[in-house]
């Protein structure tokens, strides 16, 4: 884009928070560079400053600024992107749970990027784009995965499809549940935690921690349930994790929060003194998602364990197929 653009709220997108909107119109756009942008106020609904969680309301106009990553003279001729190689088809293939005209759900594995960046080649969004030379539109990320967290990714294969799925994953109409292996036994056994985060940025990579008094207009609420499933002694659980918001980091920086980080969390200390014959991985897994799908119905998928946590489970005696929520 070389030039400010204005985009009118649909219909179908009364509701929406802004950075959902922006998932679906700028892909590209990362989560910080749109915080950037409306804390300069470049980005505006109407005549007014916003932030990145701005519900939206249809008829609104959104002013979206010239955009950093493109900087092409506008009769400049598209980038050409090249379909799906062998490899990458087999590795798109080998995460499919669940295919249908208007979804995909995938089953990511730990240290695959959904998006690409300085020394990232191999990522899923770029899967996507070249899935989008063959179907005709480029697939679109409804929600996203750290890198290190396996599991469960929802992909709509047109944009009206992300479109009403959006409105969903900005609601607790979406049904999550994450399995983690966690240093030590919370207590007490099942509970919720309700505590603001605030992004805590350093040399080191940017971590989320509690807010603190003062800091409300920077914080952002965020709630998880939790239940204790398994346990093996003092030294580790197994807990299954409900999120109720969708914060980054927020099933880490949480369980950090109350004493119990995720086995092998570089971030937030669960990678610290691990138990012997432990990888040291992020033992973070997407385990299951429930949403209404856009044509009616319901789609309920569980994804298997990956490897790492697998061989976690033999050693502490845990059984994933005991019970499953």
């Amino acid at each position: 884009m070389s030039e400010v653009k204005r985009h009118e709220v649909a219909a179908d997108e009364d509701g929406m928070r802004l950075d959902k909107w922006f998932k679906i119109h700028f892909p590209q756009v990362t989560f910080a560079y749109l915080n950037k942008l409306t804390r300069t106020g470049q980005v505006r609904v109407g005549a007014g400053r916003v932030k990145t969680n701005t519900r939206l309301a249809k008829g609104q106009e959104i002013r979206v600024p010239p955009l950093a990553f493109d900087k092409r003279p506008a009769d400049a001729p598209k980038e050409n992107i090249a379909p799906l190689t062998p490899r990458e088809r087999e590795l798109f293939h080998s995460m499919l749970l669940l295919e249908d005209q208007d979804i995909f759900v995938l089953n990511k594995p730990s240290g695959f990027a959904v998006q690409g960046g300085t020394k990232t080649h191999m990522h899923l969004d770029g899967l996507l784009m070249g899935l989008g030379v063959e179907l005709g539109e480029r697939p679109l990320l409804v929600h996203r995965l750290d890198r290190d967290t396996s599991g469960v990714i929802v992909i709509a294969k047109r944009r009206a499809v992300a479109a009403s799925l959006g409105k969903l994953f900005a609601t607790r109409t979406v049904k999550k549940t994450y399995w983690a292996v966690v240093k030590g036994v919370p207590s007490p056994a099942q509970g919720k935690i309700d505590v603001a985060l605030i992004k805590a940025r350093s040399e080191e990579g940017d971590r989320m921690r509690a807010s603190k008094p003062g800091e409300e207009e920077d914080e952002q609420r965020a709630i998880t349930q939790y239940a204790v499933l398994d346990k093996a002694g003092k030294l580790a659980s197994w807990v299954s994790l409900k999120p109720l918001t969708g914060r980054q980091h927020q099933l880490r920086a949480h369980m950090n929060h109350i004493g119990t980080p995720i086995l092998g969390d570089n971030k937030y200390g669960g990678d610290i003194d691990l138990l012997e014959g432990i990888a040291n991985r992020l033992h973070l897994h997407a385990r299951r998602i429930q949403f209404p799908h856009p044509r009616g119905g319901v789609v309920d998928v569980t994804a298997p364990l990956p490897p790492h946590m697998t061989e976690t489970f033999a050693t502490l005696g845990f059984d994933a197929g005991r019970f499953d929520d």
